[in-house]
This record gives C-alpha cells, sequence and structure tokens, in this order.
C-alpha cells in the first residue's frame, strides 16, 4: 500500500480536513466524510477535494476502500465506543483529543487495536511546535541538569458554544490541560506518577452551569520532582493569541521557559543567560507521522504508551476533582 485512502468522522474538534487540500506533502487520499455540515463539504469540493458523503459512522466503516478513520465524534464522550468500532471494521484510527474519558475506554480501544492489528493514535502533537520542540531538545541535551519542577499553564479563550456538558468535548482537563500535561511530560521529559485536581466553575456565565471555567493540576513525578498546570477558559482577547501557553522548567544546574503563546523563550545556565532559543528547526510532523505509521513507512517519535501517558494522567486528574466536588 503506498498512498492511505482517508475517511473522516465528524467536525467537533481539530478535524484535518483542511490539512489534506491539494495540494498537501502526504501520501495520502481524502476519499469519504460522515457527519459534516453542508457548508463545510461544499468548500472542500471548490478546493478540490472529492469526497463521498457518507449517512454516518456505520455507513463510513463499511467502506472496504478506507485505510484510516480519523474521529472529532460529535460528542466526545461517544468517541472510544466509536474508536472501537473502525479498529473493530480493520481501520487504523486517528482521533481528537480526549481520545477517551476512561481509561477503561482507553483500554478498550487499545485491545482492540491490538487484536485488530491496527494502529491508534491520538492528535497529540502538542510538542511537534515551536517553540516546545526547542525546548525539548534543551533538555534532552542535559544542559539544565535533573528536572525538579516544572509549571505549565495552557489558557483558552471563553466563547458561548463552548458546552456546559463536558461529554460533549470531553471538559476542560480532558481537552485543554492536557496540553499542558504533554509539555510537562514531552518537553520536561519526565512522566506523572501522582495526580490532584481542583476545578471552579467560578466565572461561569450561566452560573451553575456544568463548564468549569479553571482547573489546577497538582503533580508528582516519577524521578521526584513536582509539577503544576494551570488551566482555564479566561484567555482575554486582547492578549492576541488563540492559546495563552507557558511551559518553565527547572533544573538542577539551569532554566528553560517559554512564555507568552510561546512568544518568547529563555535559557538560563547557571550564571550565564543565554538568551532565546534557536527555533529554526522544523520539529516532526505529527500526521505525517501517522500516515507513515499507519503505512508502514516510518515511526512514531514516541512510544504508543508515552504518547498516550498524558490521557491517562488527565482522566485521573479529572475523577479526582469530581471526588472533591462530590460529582462521583
Amino acid at each position: 500500500m503506498d498512498t492511505l485512502r482517508i475517511g473522516l468522522y465528524g467536525t467537533n474538534g481539530h478535524q484535518i480536513h483542511p490539512l489534506l487540500t491539494p495540494p498537501h506533502p502526504y501520501p495520502a487520499t481524502l476519499a469519504a466524510v460522515a457527519g459534516f455540515p453542508v457548508r463545510t463539504i461544499e468548500d472542500m469540493r471548490a478546493n478540490g477535494v472529492r469526497v463521498v458523503v457518507e449517512k454516518d459512522l456505520a455507513a463510513l466503516l463499511m467502506r472496504q476502500d478506507l485505510n484510516l478513520v480519523v474521529l472529532c465524534s460529535p460528542r466526545r464522550g461517544d468517541q472510544a465506543a466509536d474508536a472501537v468500532a473502525a479498529l473493530q471494521a480493520g481501520k487504523h484510527v486517528y482521533a481528537e483529543k480526549p481520545a477517551a474519558m476512561t481509561e477503561a475506554a482507553l483500554d478498550k480501544i487499545l485491545e482492540a487495536a491490538r487484536v485488530a492489528d491496527r494502529r491508534f493514535h491520538e492528535m497529540a502533537g502538542t510538542v511537534c511546535e515551536q517553540p516546545w520542540f526547542a525546548m525539548r531538545e534543551v533538555v534532552r541535551s542535559g544542559v539544565i541538569g535533573t528536572v525538579v519542577q516544572v509549571t505549565a499553564q495552557k489558557s483558552y479563550p471563553y466563547h458561548d458554544q463552548r458546552p456546559q456538558d463536558e461529554t460533549v468535548d470531553g471538559g476542560l482537563i480532558g481537552q485543554c490541560a492536557i496540553h499542558a500535561v504533554r509539555f510537562i511530560e514531552q518537553v520536561a521529559g519526565v512522566r506523572v506518577s501522582e495526580a490532584e485536581a481542583m476545578e471552579t466553575i467560578c466565572g461561569n456565565p450561566y452560573g451553575n452551569g456544568g463548564l468549569r471555567m479553571a482547573a489546577t493540576l497538582m503533580l508528582r513525578l516519577e524521578n521526584g520532582g513536582l509539577a503544576s498546570v494551570t488551566a482555564n477558559y479566561l484567555n482575554p482577547s486582547g492578549f492576541g493569541r488563540w492559546g495563552n501557553e507557558m511551559i518553565r522548567i527547572f533544573g538542577t544546574e539551569g532554566m528553560v521557559e517559554g512564555t507568552d503563546g510561546g512568544i518568547r523563550t529563555r535559557l538560563v545556565v547557571g550564571r550565564e543567560d543565554r538568551g532565546p532559543l534557536d527555533v529554526s528547526a522544523k520539529p516532526p510532523d505529527w500526521l505525517g507521522c501517522v500516515v507513515a505509521d499507519c503505512l508502514g513507512t516510518g515511526a512514531m517519535p514516541f512510544s504508543q504508551e508515552d504518547e498516550l501517558h498524558p490521557l491517562r494522567v488527565v482522566i485521573r486528574a479529572n475523577a479526582n476533582a469530581k471526588r472533591r466536588e462530590g460529582r462521583q
């Protein structure tokens, strides 16, 4: 198989159809979609994307010509079951985050992938962007010594379309804080061993609605270090960027940081301020890696376990927050 034939289901998230508009660099063809708005399909066809429109996911999975199904399911709470169905139909699966909302559901996905001998990946390419990739390389070089403490932040704007029901999009911790946990594990390079969390509805325009507006995660690292995460829907429009990301990594020999949505970076080693990082290197293309892995022509930047461990962390953190509030 030289070319991957792809089917897309749903637009509830970062669906990949814009990346597959010709000309694109991937050995892949977008062949069919389901669960897409009519206007989106019209725009795709106007841009030269020839796709068949199926009535639902079941019809999409019946197509024998598809090798990969990409899921941005209408309800994130249903997406794990959608992934299992796709894998059982013999398709590789690429899923929006959070790919599952419980560890039991995630384990069912992985077991289905194993039995079907198919690939499963999450849209987990956070580190495959600058300056986070450059920061990762700095830490991996050992120049800041042993990582002892990490602080990470992910802040999005609030808008009225944010669902009050977290099973629609995965909730604040599942779909927002997961980026910051990836910063900790995949940029700072230390796995999380324990996770506690608190959330609040303070600031929710609907009063006692279900949307959590802010969360704090307190994490212990496997090497004995500590980390914390700030996540919220409070990024003001005047900030000028959709995401307000930050990561600051403290080691025994120095520190490295990326702040203000990644606009500013700094490396300090001992008494030497080395200033901004060189972010000119091109990181791996996450989608390109997924395509190559499905075709058997390339490898992923991380093992599947390392790719999905941040998801396990946020699932546990979310469960911890619910217990604190008496929601579980």
